[in-house]
């Protein structure tokens, strides 16, 4: 059986920071960040939070659907940069939009974590619990990047994406692959609040991210492949039979190595990296909202997503429609 997206929303800060204006904060350039990454400005908030940012596209993906915010039964919110540990931004979210009757949580699989999201909808609806979700990915990164080391600043970004997602008791297109390799975790991190008590004497440092991008580059182009073939043979077709592959926006050289390991033209790989850079967990459904809005995806096209980062954690998924 299968579930549809019906509704997507997205927000996005209102300061665009460009890659010029980086080169007055760190040594770098336009031309070194774009052949390296291929992103060119990114969204920084000035004081939007994950909530604010997760309501708004909420708000939009609901009116995209046609539905009312009474009517949501499921909220699910993948990040990794909550403001508050607790209350989780689900429940924050919740209260904003009037989802008065949704059960409400967070998850965090860093930049799989909508996919992941997306998945945990779906066994929801697959049991029976409920008809339908409302699956978020948002983030504010930017609170966790060090402004002066010029090789993690200049790739992330801050904004949100939703989906309304409805069960369809049909058969249709609809499978998972989901995979996690914590023995690599180290080569992308961020600590969180370190122990600190009346009986530890450990020094406080600030929570700032750390990659080793050469290993991450490498996982990527391998895995995610891997996991985009086993998704497909899951639901018996071939690369050849998809119209659009939804990849997570972290490296445009990144999205070039899988689309040649597939064997695709680069036409079937959409991407707003050069816009908006890499926004972890929001980067999948602020994409979708943009091709839903711009109609580049229509009903009945066959679609992969696949989502790739910290954990490390990687899956796809293959839908139509």
């Amino acid at each position: 059986m299968s579930i549809k997206i019906i509704g997507t929303g997205s927000a996005l800060p209102e300061k665009s920071v460009a890659n010029e204006d980086l080169e007055k904060l760190v040594d770098t350039s336009d031309q070194w960040i774009r052949e390296r990454t291929g992103i060119g400005s990114r969204h920084i908030s000035t004081g939007e939070t994950v909530t604010q940012l997760s309501a708004a596209a909420c708000e939009k993906a609901l009116a995209d659907a046609g539905r009312n915010a009474e009517e949501v039964e499921l909220l699910l919110v993948a990040t990794c940069s909550p403001e508050t540990g607790i209350p989780c931004v689900a429940c924050q979210v919740q209260a904003a939009v009037g989802a008065v009757h949704a059960v409400a949580f967070d998850l965090n699989a860093a930049c799989s974590g909508f996919l992941f999201a997306l998945h945990t909808a779906w066994a929801y609806m697959e049991a029976g619990i409920c008809r339908n979700a409302l699956i978020v990915g948002a983030e504010v990164l930017s609170k966790l990047v060090d402004w002066t080391d010029r090789s993690t600043c200049i790739l992330f970004g801050d904004g949100a994406g939703a989906v309304f997602a409805e069960y369809r008791g049909e058969p249709d297109i609809f499978r998972f692959v989901q995979h996690a390799d914590g023995s690599k975790g180290g080569a992308l991190r961020c600590d969180s609040r370190q122990l600190k008590n009346p009986y530890t004497e450990a020094a406080l440092e600030a929570p700032w991210v750390q990659m080793d991008g050469r290993d991450i580059f490498a996982f990527a182009v391998r895995r995610v492949p891997e996991s985009i073939g086993e998704v497909l043979e899951k639901a018996g077709i071939t690369a050849d039979e998809v119209d659009l592959f939804v990849l997570h926006q972290a490296n445009y050289r990144i999205i070039e190595g899988i689309a040649k390991r597939l064997g695709q033209d680069m036409e079937k790989f959409p991407v707003n990296l050069d816009r908006v850079g890499n926004m972890s967990s929001a980067a999948i459904p602020v994409l979708l909202d943009e091709l839903n809005r711009s109609s580049r995806i229509r009903r009945g096209m066959k679609i992969v997503l696949s989502g790739f980062g910290a954990g490390l954690t990687w899956g796809a998924c293959v839908m139509q429609w």
